[in-house]
Protein backbone atom coordinates (compact mmCIF):
# COMPACT_ATOMS: atom_id res chain seq x y z
CA UNK A 1 0.00 0.00 0.00
CA UNK A 2 2.83 2.41 0.90
CA UNK A 3 4.49 1.95 -2.50
CA UNK A 4 1.21 2.63 -4.31
CA UNK A 5 0.65 5.82 -2.32
CA UNK A 6 4.17 7.04 -3.13
CA UNK A 7 3.63 6.42 -6.84
CA UNK A 8 0.29 8.25 -6.80
CA UNK A 9 1.88 11.24 -5.06
CA UNK A 10 4.71 11.29 -7.62
CA UNK A 11 2.29 11.23 -10.54
CA UNK A 12 0.04 13.84 -8.88
CA UNK A 13 2.75 16.49 -9.44
CA UNK A 14 1.86 16.25 -13.13
CA UNK A 15 -1.86 16.96 -12.77
CA UNK A 16 -1.62 20.37 -14.55
CA UNK A 17 -0.11 18.63 -17.61
CA UNK A 18 -2.85 16.01 -17.54
CA UNK A 19 -5.53 18.69 -17.28
CA UNK A 20 -4.04 20.58 -20.21
CA UNK A 21 -4.07 17.43 -22.37
CA UNK A 22 -7.65 16.62 -21.39
CA UNK A 23 -8.74 20.17 -22.21
CA UNK A 24 -7.32 19.91 -25.72
CA UNK A 25 -9.06 16.58 -26.37
CA UNK A 26 -12.50 17.39 -24.95
CA UNK A 27 -15.17 14.73 -24.67
CA UNK A 28 -14.13 12.54 -27.57
CA UNK A 29 -12.93 9.10 -28.51
CA UNK A 30 -9.38 10.48 -28.45
CA UNK A 31 -9.85 11.24 -24.76
CA UNK A 32 -10.76 7.61 -24.16
CA UNK A 33 -7.63 6.46 -25.99
CA UNK A 34 -5.48 8.89 -24.01
CA UNK A 35 -6.99 7.77 -20.71
CA UNK A 36 -6.43 4.12 -21.62
CA UNK A 37 -2.79 4.77 -22.54
CA UNK A 38 -2.17 6.76 -19.36
CA UNK A 39 -3.70 4.05 -17.18
CA UNK A 40 -1.71 1.37 -18.99
CA UNK A 41 1.57 3.24 -18.43
CA UNK A 42 0.68 3.89 -14.79
CA UNK A 43 -0.05 0.19 -14.36
CA UNK A 44 3.32 -0.73 -15.89
CA UNK A 45 5.03 1.72 -13.52
CA UNK A 46 3.20 0.14 -10.59
CA UNK A 47 4.15 -3.32 -11.82
CA UNK A 48 7.84 -2.37 -11.90
CA UNK A 49 7.60 -1.54 -8.19
CA UNK A 50 7.15 -5.24 -7.40
CA UNK A 51 10.18 -6.63 -9.22
CA UNK A 52 11.76 -9.01 -6.71
CA UNK A 53 15.42 -8.52 -7.57
CA UNK A 54 16.60 -5.34 -5.80
CA UNK A 55 19.24 -4.43 -8.38
CA UNK A 56 16.69 -4.51 -11.22
CA UNK A 57 14.00 -2.74 -9.20
CA UNK A 58 16.30 0.08 -8.10
CA UNK A 59 17.77 0.29 -11.59
CA UNK A 60 14.35 0.96 -13.08
CA UNK A 61 13.55 3.32 -10.20
CA UNK A 62 16.64 5.40 -10.93
CA UNK A 63 15.91 5.56 -14.65
CA UNK A 64 12.31 6.61 -14.02
CA UNK A 65 13.43 9.32 -11.59
CA UNK A 66 16.06 10.77 -13.93
CA UNK A 67 13.64 10.78 -16.85
CA UNK A 68 10.99 12.51 -14.73
CA UNK A 69 13.45 15.23 -13.69
CA UNK A 70 14.57 15.79 -17.28
CA UNK A 71 11.09 16.13 -18.77
CA UNK A 72 9.53 17.84 -15.76
CA UNK A 73 12.25 20.49 -15.50
CA UNK A 74 11.97 21.39 -19.16
CA UNK A 75 8.19 21.58 -19.13
CA UNK A 76 8.16 23.59 -15.93
CA UNK A 77 10.67 26.03 -17.35
CA UNK A 78 8.97 26.74 -20.67
CA UNK A 79 5.36 26.15 -19.64
CA UNK A 80 4.69 23.69 -22.47
CA UNK A 81 5.06 20.01 -23.24
CA UNK A 82 8.40 18.72 -24.43
CA UNK A 83 8.33 17.38 -27.97
CA UNK A 84 10.82 14.88 -29.36
CA UNK A 85 12.26 17.68 -31.50
CA UNK A 86 12.86 19.74 -28.34
CA UNK A 87 14.35 16.69 -26.60
CA UNK A 88 16.91 16.22 -29.37
CA UNK A 89 17.73 19.94 -29.39
CA UNK A 90 18.24 19.87 -25.62
CA UNK A 91 20.63 16.92 -25.91
CA UNK A 92 22.61 18.81 -28.56
CA UNK A 93 22.70 21.87 -26.26
CA UNK A 94 24.07 20.00 -23.25
CA UNK A 95 26.98 22.46 -23.11
CA UNK A 96 24.64 24.96 -21.45
CA UNK A 97 23.60 22.58 -18.65
CA UNK A 98 25.38 24.69 -16.03
CA UNK A 99 23.46 27.80 -17.06
CA UNK A 100 20.21 25.86 -17.07
CA UNK A 101 20.85 24.64 -13.53
CA UNK A 102 21.49 28.21 -12.42
CA UNK A 103 18.23 29.51 -13.85
CA UNK A 104 15.83 26.56 -13.61
CA UNK A 105 16.20 25.94 -9.89
CA UNK A 106 12.47 26.19 -9.12
CA UNK A 107 11.43 23.93 -12.00
CA UNK A 108 14.20 21.44 -11.22
CA UNK A 109 13.28 21.38 -7.53
CA UNK A 110 9.61 20.72 -8.32
CA UNK A 111 10.34 17.91 -10.78
CA UNK A 112 12.95 16.45 -8.40
CA UNK A 113 10.34 16.27 -5.66
CA UNK A 114 8.04 14.31 -7.96
CA UNK A 115 10.93 12.08 -9.01
CA UNK A 116 11.82 11.41 -5.36
CA UNK A 117 8.41 9.90 -4.70
CA UNK A 118 8.68 7.80 -7.86
CA UNK A 119 12.16 6.65 -6.87
CA UNK A 120 10.95 5.45 -3.49
CA UNK A 121 7.67 4.11 -4.84
CA UNK A 122 9.44 1.83 -7.29
CA UNK A 123 12.68 1.18 -5.44
CA UNK A 124 11.58 0.33 -1.90
CA UNK A 125 11.33 -3.34 -1.05
CA UNK A 126 7.74 -4.62 -1.30
CA UNK A 127 6.25 -5.72 1.99
CA UNK A 128 4.46 -9.01 2.25
CA UNK A 129 3.38 -11.05 -0.70
CA UNK A 130 3.64 -9.35 -4.11
CA UNK A 131 0.19 -8.63 -5.63
CA UNK A 132 1.30 -9.78 -9.10
CA UNK A 133 3.39 -12.73 -10.35
CA UNK A 134 7.13 -12.12 -10.54
CA UNK A 135 7.31 -12.59 -14.31
CA UNK A 136 4.57 -9.98 -14.80
CA UNK A 137 6.48 -7.50 -12.64
CA UNK A 138 9.67 -8.15 -14.62
CA UNK A 139 7.91 -7.59 -17.93
CA UNK A 140 5.86 -4.54 -16.86
CA UNK A 141 8.51 -1.82 -17.42
CA UNK A 142 9.67 -3.45 -20.65
CA UNK A 143 6.09 -3.55 -21.92
CA UNK A 144 5.44 0.07 -20.94
CA UNK A 145 8.62 1.32 -22.59
CA UNK A 146 8.02 -0.71 -25.76
CA UNK A 147 4.39 0.41 -25.97
CA UNK A 148 5.11 4.16 -25.71
CA UNK A 149 8.28 4.06 -27.80
CA UNK A 150 6.45 2.27 -30.62
CA UNK A 151 3.60 4.77 -30.45
CA UNK A 152 5.95 7.74 -30.60
CA UNK A 153 7.89 6.14 -33.43
CA UNK A 154 4.73 5.65 -35.49
CA UNK A 155 3.63 9.22 -34.78
CA UNK A 156 6.99 10.77 -35.66
CA UNK A 157 7.87 11.53 -32.04
CA UNK A 158 4.53 13.17 -31.22
CA UNK A 159 2.00 12.01 -28.65
CA UNK A 160 3.81 12.27 -25.31
CA UNK A 161 1.93 15.34 -24.05
CA UNK A 162 0.23 14.71 -20.71
CA UNK A 163 1.65 11.20 -20.23
CA UNK A 164 3.81 10.35 -17.19
CA UNK A 165 7.09 12.25 -17.48
CA UNK A 166 9.07 9.19 -16.41
CA UNK A 167 7.79 7.21 -19.38
CA UNK A 168 8.10 10.08 -21.87
CA UNK A 169 11.74 10.67 -20.94
CA UNK A 170 12.50 6.95 -21.22
CA UNK A 171 10.76 6.64 -24.58
CA UNK A 172 12.48 9.73 -26.03
CA UNK A 173 15.84 8.34 -24.90
CA UNK A 174 15.04 4.99 -26.53
CA UNK A 175 14.11 6.73 -29.79
CA UNK A 176 17.31 8.79 -29.75
CA UNK A 177 19.39 5.68 -29.09
CA UNK A 178 17.62 3.84 -31.91
CA UNK A 179 18.29 6.69 -34.33
CA UNK A 180 21.94 6.90 -33.33
CA UNK A 181 22.38 3.17 -33.83
CA UNK A 182 20.60 2.96 -37.18
CA UNK A 183 21.81 6.12 -38.90
CA UNK A 184 24.61 5.36 -41.34
CA UNK A 185 27.92 6.89 -40.35
CA UNK A 186 29.31 8.96 -43.19
CA UNK A 187 32.76 10.48 -43.11
CA UNK A 188 32.93 14.23 -43.59
CA UNK A 189 34.15 15.03 -47.09
CA UNK A 190 37.09 17.21 -48.01
CA UNK A 191 36.80 20.30 -50.19
CA UNK A 192 36.23 19.34 -53.84
CA UNK A 193 34.89 22.55 -55.41
CA UNK A 194 37.42 24.18 -57.70
CA UNK A 195 39.11 27.29 -56.37
CA UNK A 196 40.68 29.99 -58.50
CA UNK A 197 43.13 32.73 -57.62
CA UNK A 198 41.25 35.42 -55.65
CA UNK A 199 43.61 37.92 -54.11
CA UNK A 200 41.30 40.91 -54.50
CA UNK A 201 39.12 39.93 -51.55
CA UNK A 202 40.57 40.76 -48.16
CA UNK A 203 39.35 39.53 -44.81
CA UNK A 204 35.97 37.80 -44.66
CA UNK A 205 33.90 37.93 -41.49
CA UNK A 206 30.63 36.27 -40.50
CA UNK A 207 29.11 37.76 -37.34
CA UNK A 208 26.35 35.59 -35.86
CA UNK A 209 24.60 37.51 -33.12
CA UNK A 210 22.44 35.86 -30.48
CA UNK A 211 18.67 36.36 -30.17
CA UNK A 212 18.41 39.64 -32.06
CA UNK A 213 14.87 40.44 -33.24
CA UNK A 214 15.02 41.94 -36.71
CA UNK A 215 12.61 44.84 -36.08
CA UNK A 216 14.29 45.89 -32.83
CA UNK A 217 17.17 47.48 -34.76
CA UNK A 218 16.88 51.02 -36.12
CA UNK A 219 17.99 49.88 -39.58
CA UNK A 220 14.79 47.85 -39.84
CA UNK A 221 12.22 49.96 -37.98
CA UNK A 222 12.12 53.57 -36.74
CA UNK A 223 11.02 52.19 -33.36
CA UNK A 224 14.13 50.02 -33.16
CA UNK A 225 17.12 50.79 -30.97
CA UNK A 226 20.47 52.15 -32.01
CA UNK A 227 22.36 49.50 -33.96
CA UNK A 228 25.43 51.47 -34.99
CA UNK A 229 24.63 50.45 -38.57
CA UNK A 230 22.20 53.19 -39.58
CA UNK A 231 24.84 55.88 -40.19
CA UNK A 232 28.20 54.18 -40.83
CA UNK A 233 31.37 56.29 -41.05
CA UNK A 234 32.47 57.83 -44.34
CA UNK A 235 33.83 55.21 -46.70
CA UNK A 236 31.93 52.32 -45.10
CA UNK A 237 28.73 50.95 -46.67
CA UNK A 238 26.08 48.98 -44.82
CA UNK A 239 23.91 47.13 -47.37
CA UNK A 240 20.79 46.24 -45.42
CA UNK A 241 18.76 43.22 -46.53
CA UNK A 242 16.05 44.07 -44.00
CA UNK A 243 14.15 41.33 -42.19
CA UNK A 244 15.47 37.93 -43.26
CA UNK A 245 14.43 34.39 -42.41
CA UNK A 246 16.73 32.40 -40.15
CA UNK A 247 17.56 28.72 -40.64
CA UNK A 248 15.36 27.80 -37.70
CA UNK A 249 14.20 29.36 -34.44
CA UNK A 250 16.78 27.70 -32.15
CA UNK A 251 20.49 28.42 -31.84
CA UNK A 252 21.80 24.91 -32.52
CA UNK A 253 20.24 24.35 -35.94
CA UNK A 254 20.94 27.85 -37.22
CA UNK A 255 24.58 27.90 -36.18
CA UNK A 256 25.30 24.36 -37.37
CA UNK A 257 23.79 25.10 -40.79
CA UNK A 258 25.43 28.49 -41.16
CA UNK A 259 28.80 26.79 -40.63
CA UNK A 260 28.15 23.85 -42.98
CA UNK A 261 25.90 25.22 -45.69
CA UNK A 262 22.86 22.97 -45.36
CA UNK A 263 20.10 23.74 -47.86
CA UNK A 264 16.34 23.57 -47.36
CA UNK A 265 16.21 20.30 -49.29
CA UNK A 266 19.27 18.58 -47.84
CA UNK A 267 20.36 20.21 -44.60
CA UNK A 268 20.67 16.95 -42.66
CA UNK A 269 22.98 15.37 -45.24
CA UNK A 270 25.06 18.46 -45.93
CA UNK A 271 25.49 19.38 -42.28
CA UNK A 272 26.61 15.86 -41.47
CA UNK A 273 28.95 15.12 -44.38
CA UNK A 274 30.13 18.27 -46.18
CA UNK A 275 33.12 20.47 -45.22
CA UNK A 276 32.70 23.28 -42.73
CA UNK A 277 33.19 26.92 -43.68
CA UNK A 278 36.55 26.78 -41.88
CA UNK A 279 37.72 23.95 -44.15
CA UNK A 280 36.74 25.97 -47.22
CA UNK A 281 38.52 29.04 -45.87
CA UNK A 282 41.76 27.16 -45.18
CA UNK A 283 41.68 25.58 -48.63
CA UNK A 284 41.31 29.07 -50.11
CA UNK A 285 44.37 30.33 -48.27
CA UNK A 286 42.74 32.19 -45.39
CA UNK A 287 43.84 31.94 -41.78
CA UNK A 288 40.82 30.85 -39.75
CA UNK A 289 39.64 32.42 -36.50
CA UNK A 290 36.66 31.48 -34.33
CA UNK A 291 35.62 34.04 -31.70
CA UNK A 292 33.17 32.61 -29.18
CA UNK A 293 31.75 35.14 -26.70
CA UNK A 294 29.38 32.60 -25.13
CA UNK A 295 31.32 29.53 -23.94
CA UNK A 296 34.58 29.33 -21.99
CA UNK A 297 37.35 26.86 -21.24
CA UNK A 298 37.59 25.58 -24.80
CA UNK A 299 34.07 24.11 -24.67
CA UNK A 300 32.34 23.52 -28.00
CA UNK A 301 28.76 24.44 -28.82
CA UNK A 302 26.21 24.21 -31.61
CA UNK A 303 27.49 20.92 -33.00
CA UNK A 304 31.18 21.76 -33.24
CA UNK A 305 33.51 18.79 -32.76
CA UNK A 306 37.21 17.96 -32.78
CA UNK A 307 37.25 17.51 -36.54
CA UNK A 308 35.92 21.00 -37.15
CA UNK A 309 38.14 22.43 -34.44
CA UNK A 310 41.22 21.19 -36.30
CA UNK A 311 40.32 23.52 -39.16
CA UNK A 312 40.43 26.56 -36.85
CA UNK A 313 43.82 28.25 -36.47
CA UNK A 314 42.83 30.67 -33.72
CA UNK A 315 40.16 29.65 -31.19
CA UNK A 316 39.24 32.64 -29.02
CA UNK A 317 37.08 32.67 -25.88
CA UNK A 318 36.83 35.07 -22.94
CA UNK A 319 36.68 33.09 -19.72
CA UNK A 320 38.21 35.90 -17.65
CA UNK A 321 35.84 38.55 -19.03
CA UNK A 322 32.54 39.46 -17.37
CA UNK A 323 29.48 38.41 -19.39
CA UNK A 324 28.41 42.04 -19.86
CA UNK A 325 31.75 42.84 -21.54
CA UNK A 326 32.10 39.77 -23.75
CA UNK A 327 30.84 41.44 -26.95
CA UNK A 328 33.22 44.34 -26.47
CA UNK A 329 36.03 41.81 -26.08
CA UNK A 330 34.83 40.10 -29.27
CA UNK A 331 34.91 43.46 -31.08
CA UNK A 332 38.50 43.99 -29.94
CA UNK A 333 39.50 40.50 -31.13
CA UNK A 334 37.91 41.19 -34.51
CA UNK A 335 39.65 44.56 -34.77
CA UNK A 336 42.97 42.81 -34.17
CA UNK A 337 42.23 40.21 -36.85
CA UNK A 338 41.29 42.88 -39.38
CA UNK A 339 44.58 44.68 -38.81
CA UNK A 340 47.09 41.83 -38.73
CA UNK A 341 48.29 42.10 -42.37
CA UNK A 342 47.03 38.63 -43.36
CA UNK A 343 43.88 37.32 -45.05
CA UNK A 344 41.60 35.98 -42.36
CA UNK A 345 38.26 34.29 -42.27
CA UNK A 346 36.63 35.11 -38.93
CA UNK A 347 33.41 33.67 -37.52
CA UNK A 348 31.98 35.25 -34.36
CA UNK A 349 29.32 33.89 -32.04
CA UNK A 350 28.37 37.04 -30.12
CA UNK A 351 26.90 37.12 -26.63
CA UNK A 352 23.99 39.16 -27.95
CA UNK A 353 20.63 39.27 -26.18
CA UNK A 354 19.66 35.75 -25.12
CA UNK A 355 17.82 35.43 -21.82
CA UNK A 356 18.66 36.50 -19.14
CA UNK A 357 18.79 40.05 -20.51
CA UNK A 358 18.54 42.11 -17.31
CA UNK A 359 22.30 42.05 -16.65
CA UNK A 360 23.75 42.02 -20.16
CA UNK A 361 24.18 45.79 -20.27
CA UNK A 362 26.04 48.13 -17.89
CA UNK A 363 24.30 50.71 -15.71
CA UNK A 364 25.48 53.45 -18.08
CA UNK A 365 23.51 51.82 -20.92
CA UNK A 366 20.15 51.87 -19.11
CA UNK A 367 18.32 53.96 -21.70
CA UNK A 368 14.85 52.43 -21.61
CA UNK A 369 12.84 52.04 -18.41
CA UNK A 370 11.17 50.62 -16.39
CA UNK A 371 13.21 47.44 -16.58
CA UNK A 372 13.57 44.03 -14.97
CA UNK A 373 15.40 43.74 -11.63
CA UNK A 374 19.15 43.66 -12.11
CA UNK A 375 22.13 41.90 -10.51
CA UNK A 376 20.41 38.51 -10.31
CA UNK A 377 22.05 36.62 -13.21
CA UNK A 378 25.15 38.60 -14.15
CA UNK A 379 27.29 35.48 -14.63
CA UNK A 380 24.78 33.51 -16.74
CA UNK A 381 25.20 33.52 -20.50
CA UNK A 382 22.27 31.62 -21.97
CA UNK A 383 19.18 29.73 -20.84
CA UNK A 384 15.53 29.44 -21.65
CA UNK A 385 13.06 31.56 -19.73
CA UNK A 386 12.50 30.25 -16.20
CA UNK A 387 9.21 29.07 -14.82
CA UNK A 388 6.40 31.63 -15.08
CA UNK A 389 8.85 34.53 -14.89
CA UNK A 390 7.38 36.54 -17.73
CA UNK A 391 3.78 35.60 -18.33
CA UNK A 392 1.86 38.89 -18.06
CA UNK A 393 1.68 42.06 -20.14
CA UNK A 394 3.47 44.19 -17.55
CA UNK A 395 6.25 41.65 -17.07
CA UNK A 396 6.81 41.45 -20.80
CA UNK A 397 6.93 45.27 -20.99
CA UNK A 398 9.76 45.27 -18.46
CA UNK A 399 11.43 42.47 -20.37
CA UNK A 400 11.25 44.37 -23.68
CA UNK A 401 12.82 47.46 -22.12
CA UNK A 402 15.68 45.40 -20.68
CA UNK A 403 15.98 43.72 -24.06
CA UNK A 404 16.24 47.13 -25.77
CA UNK A 405 19.02 48.19 -23.43
CA UNK A 406 20.85 44.93 -24.05
CA UNK A 407 20.53 45.20 -27.83
CA UNK A 408 21.65 48.84 -27.85
CA UNK A 409 24.73 47.78 -25.89
CA UNK A 410 25.66 44.47 -27.50
CA UNK A 411 24.85 45.60 -31.05
CA UNK A 412 25.06 49.40 -31.06
CA UNK A 413 28.17 49.75 -28.94
CA UNK A 414 29.76 46.74 -30.63
CA UNK A 415 29.56 48.36 -34.06
CA UNK A 416 30.48 51.80 -32.70
CA UNK A 417 33.64 50.23 -31.34
CA UNK A 418 34.32 48.31 -34.55
CA UNK A 419 33.82 51.30 -36.87
CA UNK A 420 35.94 53.57 -34.69
CA UNK A 421 38.98 51.29 -34.53
CA UNK A 422 38.93 48.64 -37.27
CA UNK A 423 40.66 48.73 -40.63
CA UNK A 424 37.82 47.77 -42.94
CA UNK A 425 39.26 48.47 -46.38
CA UNK A 426 38.96 45.35 -48.53
CA UNK A 427 37.03 43.42 -45.88
CA UNK A 428 33.65 41.74 -46.33
CA UNK A 429 31.51 41.46 -43.18
CA UNK A 430 28.16 39.68 -43.07
CA UNK A 431 26.04 40.39 -39.99
CA UNK A 432 23.00 38.40 -38.85
CA UNK A 433 21.51 36.68 -35.80
CA UNK A 434 20.92 32.99 -35.15
CA UNK A 435 17.17 33.50 -34.63
CA UNK A 436 14.65 36.16 -33.72
CA UNK A 437 12.46 36.72 -30.66
CA UNK A 438 8.80 36.56 -29.78
CA UNK A 439 8.55 39.27 -27.12
CA UNK A 440 4.77 38.97 -26.81
CA UNK A 441 4.01 42.42 -28.18
CA UNK A 442 0.45 41.33 -28.97
CA UNK A 443 -0.24 40.45 -25.35
CA UNK A 444 -0.38 36.73 -26.06
CA UNK A 445 0.25 34.30 -23.22
CA UNK A 446 3.46 32.32 -22.84
CA UNK A 447 6.90 32.35 -21.30
CA UNK A 448 9.14 31.59 -24.29
CA UNK A 449 10.89 33.90 -26.74
CA UNK A 450 12.10 31.26 -29.22
CA UNK A 451 12.37 27.48 -29.71
CA UNK A 452 8.62 27.28 -29.07
CA UNK A 453 6.63 24.30 -30.40
CA UNK A 454 4.45 26.53 -32.62
CA UNK A 455 6.57 29.59 -33.41
CA UNK A 456 5.32 32.93 -34.64
CA UNK A 457 7.09 34.70 -37.51
CA UNK A 458 9.04 36.81 -35.02
CA UNK A 459 11.08 33.81 -33.88
CA UNK A 460 12.61 33.42 -37.34
CA UNK A 461 12.92 37.12 -38.23
CA UNK A 462 16.55 38.26 -38.09
CA UNK A 463 18.64 41.19 -39.30
CA UNK A 464 20.88 40.64 -42.32
CA UNK A 465 23.40 43.18 -43.57
CA UNK A 466 26.69 43.28 -45.45
CA UNK A 467 29.39 45.75 -44.44
CA UNK A 468 32.20 46.68 -46.81
CA UNK A 469 33.90 49.66 -48.39
CA UNK A 470 32.84 49.07 -52.00
CA UNK A 471 29.06 49.40 -51.86
CA UNK A 472 28.73 46.61 -54.42
CA UNK A 473 26.02 44.90 -52.37
CA UNK A 474 23.61 47.82 -52.34
CA UNK A 475 21.70 46.73 -55.44
CA UNK A 476 21.30 43.18 -54.14
CA UNK A 477 20.12 44.49 -50.78
CA UNK A 478 17.49 46.70 -52.39
CA UNK A 479 16.33 43.89 -54.65
CA UNK A 480 16.05 41.37 -51.81
CA UNK A 481 14.96 43.70 -49.02
CA UNK A 482 12.75 41.79 -46.56
CA UNK A 483 12.97 38.79 -48.91
CA UNK A 484 16.11 36.78 -48.16
CA UNK A 485 17.32 34.18 -45.71
CA UNK A 486 20.26 32.56 -43.94
CA UNK A 487 20.42 29.93 -46.65
CA UNK A 488 22.12 32.39 -49.00
CA UNK A 489 24.98 33.28 -46.66
CA UNK A 490 27.15 30.17 -47.11
CA UNK A 491 27.23 30.42 -50.94
CA UNK A 492 28.05 34.13 -50.60
CA UNK A 493 31.04 33.33 -48.39
CA UNK A 494 32.34 30.65 -50.77
CA UNK A 495 32.02 32.98 -53.76
CA UNK A 496 33.97 35.65 -51.90
CA UNK A 497 36.70 33.11 -51.14
CA UNK A 498 37.12 32.47 -54.86
CA UNK A 499 35.31 29.18 -55.36
CA UNK A 500 33.65 28.44 -58.69
CA UNK A 501 30.22 30.15 -58.48
CA UNK A 502 28.48 27.61 -60.71
CA UNK A 503 29.71 24.68 -58.61
CA UNK A 504 28.81 26.51 -55.42
CA UNK A 505 25.29 27.13 -56.75
CA UNK A 506 24.80 23.47 -57.65
CA UNK A 507 25.85 22.30 -54.20
CA UNK A 508 24.61 25.04 -51.90
CA UNK A 509 22.10 27.16 -53.78
CA UNK A 510 21.86 30.86 -54.55
CA UNK A 511 23.99 33.61 -53.00
CA UNK A 512 22.81 36.94 -51.63
CA UNK A 513 23.38 38.71 -54.95
CA UNK A 514 21.21 36.28 -56.92
CA UNK A 515 18.27 37.82 -58.80
CA UNK A 516 16.17 34.71 -58.09
CA UNK A 517 13.55 34.95 -55.34
CA UNK A 518 14.14 33.31 -51.97
CA UNK A 519 11.20 31.70 -50.12
CA UNK A 520 12.13 33.69 -46.98
CA UNK A 521 11.06 30.82 -44.73
CA UNK A 522 12.51 29.26 -41.58
CA UNK A 523 12.23 25.68 -40.42
CA UNK A 524 10.13 25.26 -37.28
CA UNK A 525 10.85 21.50 -37.12
CA UNK A 526 14.60 21.36 -37.68
CA UNK A 527 14.93 17.93 -36.04
CA UNK A 528 12.39 16.44 -38.41
CA UNK A 529 12.79 12.75 -37.71
CA UNK A 530 11.00 9.41 -37.80
CA UNK A 531 9.30 10.19 -41.09
CA UNK A 532 8.23 13.74 -40.25
CA UNK A 533 8.94 16.58 -42.67
CA UNK A 534 10.24 20.09 -41.91
CA UNK A 535 7.62 22.75 -41.27
CA UNK A 536 8.33 26.04 -43.06
CA UNK A 537 7.11 29.41 -41.79
CA UNK A 538 7.33 32.54 -43.92
CA UNK A 539 8.80 35.74 -42.56
CA UNK A 540 6.83 38.79 -43.70
CA UNK A 541 7.17 42.28 -42.28
CA UNK A 542 3.39 42.52 -41.98
CA UNK A 543 3.40 39.49 -39.66
CA UNK A 544 6.30 40.62 -37.47
CA UNK A 545 5.31 42.80 -34.50
CA UNK A 546 6.73 46.29 -34.19
CA UNK A 547 8.52 47.28 -30.97
CA UNK A 548 5.82 49.06 -28.92
CA UNK A 549 6.83 52.64 -28.18
CA UNK A 550 4.40 52.60 -25.25
CA UNK A 551 6.74 50.27 -23.33
CA UNK A 552 8.91 53.04 -21.94
CA UNK A 553 8.14 56.38 -20.31
CA UNK A 554 11.12 58.70 -20.73
CA UNK A 555 9.48 61.70 -19.05
CA UNK A 556 8.57 59.83 -15.91
CA UNK A 557 11.97 58.21 -15.61
CA UNK A 558 14.00 61.19 -16.75
CA UNK A 559 15.59 59.42 -19.70
CA UNK A 560 14.97 59.19 -23.39
CA UNK A 561 16.02 56.67 -26.00
CA UNK A 562 19.00 57.72 -28.02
Amino acid sequence: MTKTILLVIGLAFELPDIAARVATLGLSFSLLLYASLYCGLAACLWGAAFIRRPILRWGWALLFALAAILIGSFQGAIGDAMSYDAFVTMIYSAGFADDAAAQYSAAIAWSSAAAFFLLLGVGLKPRGRAPIPGIVAMLAPVLGLAMLTLLLFVRGGEGGRGLPNAWVGMAYSALAAFEAATQPSAARQSVTIAHGPSKQQGDIVLIIDESIAGRYLDINDPAGVRSGLLSPPTGVTVSNFGLAASITHCSFGSNLTLRHGGTRDAYHRINATMPSIFAYAKQAGFATTYIDAQRTGGAYQNGMDDSERRQIDHFVQFGDTAVVDRDMAAADALIAALGNERRDFVLINKMGAHFPVADKYPDSARIFAPTLPRNEAAAVTETQLPENLYSGAESWRLYRNSYRNTVAWTVGDFFDRLFARARLDGALIIYTSDHGQNLHERGDAGTTTHCSPSPASEEGSVPLAIIDTSGRWDDAARRSFDASSHYRIFPTLLNAMGYDPAAVRRQYGEALDSPLADPATFNSLFNARLGRKPIWIEVKRSKVSRPPASDYAPRKYGIAPR
